[in-house]
């Protein structure tokens, strides 16, 4: 697939079955995952990959509980459960996941005053994470995008990678969602008319 990637998108142990911010099935997109890696030009992974004591974690806002809605200086922002500190297990790669293939592993989150949910920019829209840069210089034009979760991370990663001016394509068969109040719906509206393929 000339100048096509595969971005892999936080498969880490604290988005699945006994994390700290669980997907309902997270893990079951792994062995999917692993069977297409050999079929791409690129191979990115993400990484959330926060400091303790970040802004976004409810624990940090007293009175406040996870999955709380709260105002940051660059926007709205849900009050997350402790999840994926860096160093920790939970911050880690599903372990049978196939992380050797990776040729990139972008981290992100780990600015502790602001939230990263994109591959490419932080929650401000502007900060960028230098995945668009490596991709051209790479010579990739189109994006296969799967992981975790789907109405979050993987959906403001392809509307971004869309206004980049990227083909994306979203392989919803290989993500899983959170589905938060509705969310992902919304996302897939979003990205259908952003001109996304859902695949």
């Amino acid at each position: 697939m000339a100048g096509k990637a595969l971005i892999v998108v936080d498969v880490q142990n604290d988005f699945c079955p006994g994390g700290a911010l669980a997907v309902a099935d997270g893990d079951a997109i792994v062995p999917g995952i692993n069977a297409i890696l050999g079929d791409y030009d690129v191979v990115v992974f993400t990484q959330d990959w926060h400091p303790a004591g970040h802004s976004s974690f409810a624990s940090q806002h007293p009175g406040r509980a996870p999955m709380e809605m709260t105002e940051m200086p660059y926007g709205p922002q849900v009050l997350w459960p402790d999840h994926c500190v860096q160093g920790s297990h939970g911050a880690a790669f599903h372990p049978d996941l196939d992380v050797d293939r990776a040729e990139l592993i972008i981290r992100k989150g780990f600015r502790r005053a602001i939230d990263s949910y994109s591959a490419f920019f932080e929650n401000d829209h502007e900060t960028p994470t230098g995945l668009e840069g490596y991709l051209r210089t790479r010579g990739v034009e189109a994006l296969d995008m799967v992981g975790l979760a789907t109405d979050f991370c993987v959906q403001y990663s392809a509307l971004d990678a869309a206004r980049l001016g990227f083909s994306v394509r979203v392989l919803e068969g290989l993500c899983r969602g959170i589905d938060l109040d509705g969310s992902l719906d919304a996302a897939r509206k979003a990205m259908r008319t952003a001109g996304v393929e859902l695949g």
